[in-house]
């Protein structure tokens, strides 16, 4: 069964004014896990879609999807998936078995995409302007950046899967970033980036655990509690940073007007408000 919400995009004044209940009807992105089907949301930020699927003992079919206006999801898209369960197997044109941790590109024109198996796959798609071959990529194949420390409660890995250091994509960059034992901020100090928006999905968080997911302007900062396979989807104009109650790891997912990781405008500690 498929399911698809819309989410509109909304503009940093309008968000100034939102209570948590508005904040997380806009931004959080929750119960897209549900066994034996796919979940999707459909963004206005750069036209992404983030989504689930579990097939649970069945196979699963991604195919038309109203919103984008074509006969097959990935008619005019290309897309990542992410295993966070068992062991799957995705189908698109050739199939792809997958353990947890790994990501699968699927290029413009790959076709349906059927899941099956006992994997949870994570969904990201965004419009392509050509068609690049599709990948699988395990973790050991992730370009790989060590970055905070100790002192500062932010020593993290951060894993590149579909990145430029990788392999080509249209648009979508995608990895994931786990975090040290002891450490619980991920990506602080905080940045933004106009060019292009982001969603996360956090996991591995103990089921008793949250995090606090930081968004807003650096001087109107709001927050989310999210919980495991909860994230959230982060406007250009919006930082993206927060800290859990336990070890967790989050998937990070951008699309936009370039794939340079780089291109941020960092946001100076004594500047958050």
């Amino acid at each position: 069964m498929l399911s698809v919400e819309t989410r509109h995009a909304i503009d940093p004044a309008t968000a100034r004014g939102f209570d948590t209940e508005a904040l997380r009807r806009n931004f959080h992105v929750g119960g897209i896990f549900a066994d034996g089907e796919i979940k999707l949301i459909y963004t206005h930020y750069d036209r992404m879609i983030v989504g689930g699927a579990v097939p649970a003992g069945k196979d699963l079919v991604l195919d038309e999807v109203p919103q984008c206006g074509t006969d097959t999801i990935l008619a005019r898209r290309e897309m990542v998936v992410v295993n966070i369960g068992g062991e799957g197997i995705v189908r698109a044109g050739s199939d792809y078995a997958m353990a947890k941790g790994d990501m699968l590109y699927l290029g413009m024109g790959s076709g349906p995409v059927t899941f099956s198996g006992g994997g949870r796959f994570y969904i990201l798609s965004a419009p392509a302007h050509k068609t690049l071959p599709s990948r699988l990529i395990r973790i050991d194949e992730a370009a790989r950046i060590d970055l905070g420390s100790q002192a500062t409660s932010n020593e993290r890995t951060i894993h590149q899967f579909v990145h430029p250091e990788v392999m080509e994509s249209c648009q979508l960059v995608v990895g994931m970033t786990k975090l040290h034992n002891g450490s619980v901020w991920n990506t602080m100090p905080a940045h933004v980036h106009d060019r292009r928006m982001e969603a996360y999905l956090y996991v591995d968080l103990p089921e008793d655990q949250m995090a606090v997911h930081l968004m807003g302007e650096p001087t109107e900062t709001r927050h989310m509690i999210v919980r495991n396979e909860e994230g959230a989807i982060s406007p250009p104009w919006s930082i993206h940073s927060g800290a859990g109650t336990a070890s967790y790891a989050f998937i990070w997912a951008m699309a936009g007007d370039n794939v340079n990781y780089k291109d941020v405008e960092m946001v100076g500690m004594g500047d958050m408000r």
